[in-house]
């Protein structure tokens, strides 16, 4: 699976909450200040020379959806990040987050018991 940029990202962020969008729709959901129409429709075809969107043509309209799910893209990124910069380690992992204090004391409690059950 090929990298995506943080604008290839936010599109496909969009795709996957739409299932299927023309360009104007996508643009529709995006945040101020709206990015150009050819802007987002160069991202789109970028993505889906990537293998990330297909299409359906409408005489020159074309509506895009997401070819890869959202959770096959977060196991692919998760699965990059964990192996480059913790090493493939799930204690470095938990290391880091305990002491940037991203977990809650539930979080804590919870993977104790998702431990346990293993």
């Amino acid at each position: 699976m090929e990298e995506l940029t943080k604008t290839e990202e936010r599109i496909m962020q969009v795709l996957w909450d739409l299932q299927s969008a023309f360009v104007k729709d996508i643009i529709d959901k995006l945040p101020e200040p709206k990015p150009p129409y050819n802007t987002i429709s160069s991202v789109v075809r970028i993505l889906e020379k990537k293998g990330y969107v297909g299409y359906k043509a409408y005489g020159k309209t074309y509506e895009y959806f997401p070819l890869i799910t959202k959770p096959a893209y977060r196991k692919h990124s998760f699965g990059k990040l964990f192996t480059e910069y913790f090493d493939g380690s799930a204690e470095s992992l938990l290391s880091f987050m305990v002491k940037e204090e991203t977990l809650s004391q539930d979080d804590i409690n919870n993977i104790k018991n998702l431990i346990n059950k293993q």
